[in-house]
């Protein structure tokens, strides 16, 4: 009996969600914010909350993370990593100074202390991988010149989790000095070896990966994915940074080949893990936070875009794609999450928890919408900045003025 329930609850939310996308693709619009609220109506005190089906979910959820990340990593080599890491690790000091200081700020003045505050400078600082790998997909920006610029900023940030991760944990477990200063030497150790071996050995392991049989294909790259990535989160290193960096290992048709192979599993599991956070979101713990929440969610997504925007221009990024790229990274998703969720296990503040999903729900169904309209409103604002040339002739500004009047 639990077996069909499992089977009716899953299929019904595979359905709902081919559904959605479809609605989303006729309106030309992510479908990330329909699965997050489809998640929110039939999660914890939602209208219909599921049940047997929701262990299963966390799983597939899990899988869409590191698919995600996975597929980002095939974009690109591990020497455009090297080179990328080089060139852009100002912006990620930047990326970090503008959106870490806005959370650490309002745990202080809301009297929550410190260990707060280095938890929720954490949760506005790391910006969502899996919901801006989603949306660049969606818009068709993949591509695009300012994309790199976008992706150095976002890796920066999960190789920044190798070293905040370990510190957060130690933090909110109020170990002592030594027992922290272990747990971050392992995580730096094994995030710098699996980078190594992704730098020097990539067609190595290209090699061992490659073959003409599809299924095969499928079936070692998939493995070894979720294998690395289960060891570095083992190793307290991010799961998501060990696929990314598996990704960056694999080169050349192998890497084109399991691209084509993985995209539809990749659509089927991000979807999964969108409604995953949907569902553990309790309604009726929003309102109270959500104040707060909004105005933490303005700031940080100003100072988001102001990042993207810092970062392109330095690239030698058109204006427009400098907006693109500010509008690109304001979602908060998946590690936000993560980190508040170190704070609540461990009891450090009641509100931090309920403050940071609200705070994420926002900017992650907000983000999708900054990515797509940040750059057009940017354009328009600097058209109604730019005074009218009003020629040489006698009847123009009038015919202007006439024209200012019916606008």
């Amino acid at each position: 009996m639990h077996s069909a329930v499992l089977l009716i609850e899953f299929g019904s939310i595979i359905l709902g969600l081919g559904l959605l996308g479809r609605f989303a693709a006729r309106f030309r619009f992510s479908p990330i914010p329909l699965y997050l609220l489809s998640g929110l109506a039939f999660g914890e005190g939602g209208l219909l909350p599921l049940g047997a089906s929701e262990e299963f979910v966390a799983t597939g959820a899990e899988i869409g993370v590191i698919l995600l990340l996975l597929m980002l990593g095939l974009e690109y080599t591990a020497s455009d990593l090297v080179s990328n890491l080089k060139a852009h690790y100002p912006a990620g000091l930047v990326d970090c100074a503008l959106n870490a200081l806005p959370g650490a700020a309002a745990a202080l003045l809301l009297g929550w202390g410190p260990v707060a505050a280095v938890v929720l400078a954490g949760v506005t600082w790391i910006s969502s991988s899996g919901v801006i790998a989603k949306v660049l997909g969606d818009l068709g920006r993949v591509g695009n010149r300012e994309t790199p610029v976008i992706l150095s900023v976002l890796v920066l940030e999960d190789l920044a989790m190798a070293v905040y991760l370990p510190i957060v944990t130690a933090l909110v477990a109020g170990v002592g000095l030594a027992a922290g200063s272990v747990t971050l030497a392992i995580a730096l150790g094994v995030a710098g070896l699996v980078l190594f071996a992704a730098v020097r050995y990539g067609r190595v392991i290209s090699r061992f990966v490659s073959s003409d049989d599809p299924e095969k294909l499928l079936l070692v790259v998939l493995g070894l994915t979720i294998l690395v990535a289960g060891v570095a989160q083992q190793l307290q290193v991010s799961a998501a940074v060990g696929a990314f960096l598996v990704g960056i290992a694999l080169s050349g048709e192998v890497a084109e080949g399991a691209h084509t192979l993985l995209s539809p599993l990749r659509d089927l599991f991000a979807a999964v893990f969108f409604v995953f956070f949907g569902l553990h979101t309790d309604p009726a713990s929003i309102p109270p936070v959500l104040l707060p929440a909004l105005a933490l969610a303005a700031v940080t997504a100003a100072t988001k875009i102001a990042t993207g925007y810092w970062a392109a221009r330095r690239s030698g990024i058109s204006v427009k794609g400098r907006w693109r790229a500010g509008g690109a990274l304001v979602a908060r998703g998946e590690f936000s999450i993560v980190i508040a969720g170190l704070a609540v296990t461990a009891g450090i503040e009641p509100s931090l928890g309920p403050l940071a999903t609200a705070y994420v729900l926002i900017l992650v169904v907000l983000g999708p919408l900054t990515a797509r309209y940040t750059e057009p409103l940017a354009a328009w604002w600097a058209r109604r900045r730019t005074p009218p040339d009003h020629g040489t002739t006698e009847r123009i500004p009038e015919a202007r003025t006439q024209t200012a009047v019916r606008d």
